[in-house]
């Protein structure tokens, strides 16, 4: 069994890293910054025009808080899904499912993202034959 950290943290957004998907993110709670055990969440900001590569969280789900701007998600086996997204919505993907982010509008998007991945990079998997299903 995993011990779980026996101290609370408070962390601030601060460091950056790159993501396998193609965006950077503000590094935030997860195993290496706090010792967290099931859970990863940290803020995305996606500037006009940003796109992610076509990926995958093989076995974790996530959700997503869309604090400012808007942006459409392509998901499914091939893409064939289109979800539009505004502030205040919130948004959920199941393990194993493709998708892909585009931001669409004239503005930053700014989100805040929760995984069932402590590490978060850990179960991306990049779905490169996926991207010709989605217009550039």
């Amino acid at each position: 069994m995993t011990e779980t950290p026996s101290q609370c943290r408070k962390l601030r957004p601060g460091e950056s890293y790159a993501g396998k998907q193609g965006f950077t993110y503000l590094e935030g709670i997860s195993r290496e910054t706090s010792g967290a055990q099931g859970i990863c969440m940290h803020v995305l900001r996606i500037p006009p025009g940003g796109r992610a590569r076509a990926h995958m969280h093989e076995s974790h789900e996530t959700a997503i808080y869309v604090i400012e701007g808007s942006a459409v998600m392509y998901w499914g086996p091939e893409l064939e899904n289109l979800m539009e997204t505004t502030a205040g919505d919130l948004v959920y993907i199941p393990a194993g499912v493709p998708h892909l982010p585009i931001n669409t509008g004239d503005v930053e998007v700014v989100s805040v993202l929760a995984r069932t991945d402590p590490h978060e990079q850990e179960s991306v998997v990049l779905l490169p034959e996926l991207e010709r299903f989605v217009p550039q």
